[in-house]
């Protein structure tokens, strides 16, 4: 199988094998401390100062056992790390390879830092929405149940408790052939200098699933008609036709074909987010209700362009045409928004963002970590080595895996956000998407204006 040699800080070369042995083991020589023999000297990219705000409710009590098992009921699995090794509890089994895929991260993370990431326990949901919302932990009340239970999960709302952290698809999203992030950035970046800016549509264009959510049936009622033209092209993606030919059409790297992508969320976010803001192209995105772990520095004309989350075909329409108007504006905001994904979102930020989220809920920890008896040690051999007829969820585990520890440490976590300095970031967002408001309203007047002269 895979081998890889690692530089100590002696100098000393290890070869550190997958080892895929008869009985399926996990290896007993990993190593248990590794320290990176290059320091950091760059500062985390901003979104790392929202963990201390993740974290934050649980700051003045800590988590206790009994704080803890309140979160089981809606948890998936139980995830224990304890000297370095992992363990898990299955509770649910989590849509397509959710579940799966996030573990083999976690474990990936275990070989980047060894012995960096403290002992712990977790309960993680893998479903799309929050599970835990403060409507139902109101501190002052009477008798209410404080803190609220920790649950990882892949995206947050402002309206509810949990950690957020990096969803699955980083390592690959085997059921729609999605490579994983690092593969399929490098192919991405390809097809920018395939199709310049100028060259593109000169549209807006969307593909996806309109049937798992109302607000993406909606958007698709501004589609090109033989009336009206709302200079968008959006598109059924139909994915049970797509396994049948192979996946031919639907490759992400082949989509960075128009000037404006637009981004809705699905059921809650969508992982999309970042497929599309890569793509240089200028991402027009309707407001959203849910936040992934990265989305939640990006600032309006800067990164992105927003659009309101409802009765937004006008909306789009003038993006469009105020794009095609400004190119130079336009093109840079497209570019600012996939240079952030393409140096603020390597996979290495990922994983030393996974870090300091441990690190920070592991100090929190008000309980001994223990083992359940129900429990099955996991590491790479054991999830990828059973896995011997190929397909694309070992092909996923096979791009992603970690063939060393990093020689290089951790980025320097930035300082959390105080409450002023938070206040003022969000008043700055907003205060872009006021003016992108105002611009819209003042075109559509005019419009209308211009057709009641023609009556």
């Amino acid at each position: 199988m895979m081998t890889t040699s690692i530089l100590t800080t002696t100098n000393t070369i290890i070869k550190i094998p997958l080892n895929c042995n008869a009985t399926q083991t996990c290896p007993s020589n990993y190593p248990s401390r590794f320290e990176p023999a290059i320091s950091s000297s760059e500062t985390c990219p901003d979104y790392f100062r929202w963990i201390q705000q993740d974290l934050k409710v649980w700051e003045e009590i800590g988590i206790t056992r009994e704080t803890l098992e309140r979160a089981k009921p809606k948890a998936h699995f139980r995830l224990v790390i304890k000297s370095g090794r992992l363990y898990v509890h299955q509770y649910d089994k989590a849509y397509e390879s959710r579940d799966v895929l996030t573990i083999w991260g976690i474990l990936q993370l275990l070989r980047m830092y060894p012995g960096q990431v403290p002992d712990l326990e977790l309960l993680f949901f893998c479903h799309d929405k929050p599970a835990i919302w403060k409507r139902d932990f109101r501190q002052p009340e009477p008798n209410a149940t404080w803190p609220p239970p920790p649950l990882f999960q892949y995206c947050g709302h402002r309206e509810a408790y949990g950690i957020v952290f990096p969803d699955w698809s980083f390592w690959g999203w085997p059921e729609v052939n999605i490579k994983e992030w690092t593969k399929l950035s490098v192919a991405i970046r390809e097809a920018n200098k395939r199709v310049k800016w100028n060259d593109r549509v000169p549209y807006a264009y969307w593909k996806g699933n309109s049937g798992v959510h109302p607000v993406r049936g909606n958007l698709m009622k501004c589609n090109f008609s033989d009336k009206y033209d709302p200079m968008v092209r959006l598109y059924e993606q139909d994915w049970g036709k797509e396994r049948e030919i192979g996946f031919k059409s639907s490759n992400l790297e082949d989509q960075c074909t128009h000037r404006y992508k637009i981004y809705i969320e699905g059921r809650a976010w969508s992982v999309s987010k970042k497929y599309i803001l890569a793509c240089d192209s200028m991402t027009l995105l309707i407001k959203a209700k849910y936040f992934d772990f990265f989305g939640r520095s990006l600032v309006p004309l800067e990164h992105y362009w927003p659009i309101k989350s409802h009765e937004n075909c006008g909306d789009l329409k003038f993006a469009v045409k105020w794009g095609n108007n400004n190119t130079e504006q336009a093109q840079a905001i497209g570019k600012q928004g996939s240079e952030y994904m393409m140096k603020s979102l390597e996979m290495k930020y990922v994983y030393d963002y996974m870090l300091y989220v441990l690190q920070g809920y592991g100090k929190l920890m008000k309980l001994d970590v223990t083992v359940p008896e129900n429990a099955t040690e996991v590491c790479s051999e054991a999830m990828a080595c059973p896995i011997t007829d190929g397909g694309l969820i070992r092909q996923c585990m096979d791009d992603s895996l970690i063939m060393s520890p990093s020689v290089k440490s951790a980025c320097d976590l930035p300082r959390p956000y105080g409450d002023d300095e938070l206040k003022r970031f969000l008043e700055k967002q907003e205060s872009a998407e006021r003016k992108v408001e105002k611009w819209t309203n003042e075109y559509w007047e005019v419009q209308d204006k211009i057709l009641q002269q023609r009556k």
